[in-house]
């Protein structure tokens, strides 16, 4: 038998009694209990910049689409009047350009001058708008103190849009700043419809500072064409502009 003295240690020892479930209140009859959770912020998007990309990005698809005038005008003026005067059975046999290329010869100059090829690339890449190849010896030449595989010139061939947008700055801008210019000479053809023409300075590009070059140098400008014959692509060219010098019977006619 265990007296009440007991019975109140041991309660007290025991701690506290935890209520029953059935003892615990009720939540109120008004709703279930929700967990609060905070909504997570959404990432802040600057309008103005998307606004900007979107503007830059039609900008430079616009830019890619358009298409050079002097190919526009070949396309649409050019082509026709080359049918009709040759009698071309289909348009596809009407001359067209293939490609141009441009060089530079550096020859001694690069063995004197270490920064020669770097300079003539830097011209040639304001020029034609793209990376120019260097061309190297095959072999030794003592006669003119070349060993093989030493730089001697610059080469950069350009075709389908951007050689129609460089004949076209060619012809409207650049050929009219040479001193004394009486137009090119219509001889340079090869007997395959393919021109050539030599340029003293490439300072008549409009694209070359005078002031940050090192020294004048001269290029080559090679014209391949489809043509079959020297007539037409003479005929060809004229048609888009080039200014061949007229022999004293053509003016005396004209």
């Amino acid at each position: 038998m265990t007296t009440d003295k007991e019975k109140e240690l041991k309660d007290n020892k025991a701690g506290p009694k935890k209520p029953s479930a059935r003892g615990r209140p009720k939540a109120p009859s008004g709703g279930k209990k929700t967990k609060q959770v905070k909504a997570k912020a959404a990432p802040r998007t600057r309008k103005s910049s998307k606004k900007k990309e979107e503007t830059v990005v039609a900008a430079v698809s616009l830019e890619s689409n358009k298409i050079p005038r002097l190919l526009k005008r070949f396309r649409e003026e050019i082509s026709t009047q080359l049918v009709n005067e040759f009698e071309y059975s289909s348009v596809m046999q009407v001359p067209r350009l293939t490609k141009i290329m441009l060089n530079i010869g550096i020859g001694e100059e690069a063995s004197r001058n270490s920064q020669a090829v770097e300079r003539a690339t830097g011209d040639m890449s304001m020029i034609s708008g793209q990376r120019p190849v260097t061309t190297r010896a095959r072999k030794s030449i003592a006669g003119f103190k070349l060993r093989e595989g030493t730089p001697v010139g610059i080469a950069v061939t350009m075709r389908n849009r951007r050689m129609y947008e460089f004949l076209d700055r060619l012809i409207s801008s650049a050929l009219p700043r040479i001193r004394d210019f009486r137009g090119v000479s219509p001889a340079s053809f090869d007997g395959r419809g393919n021109y050539s023409l030599g340029i003293r300075e490439q300072i008549i590009f409009p694209e070359i500072d005078y002031n940050s070059i090192d020294r004048i140098r001269g290029l080559q400008v090679v014209i391949t064409t489809s043509a079959k014959s020297d007539r037409e692509g003479f005929r060809l060219l004229e048609l888009m502009g080039m200014p061949f010098a007229k022999s004293e019977s053509d003016a005396v006619a004209a």
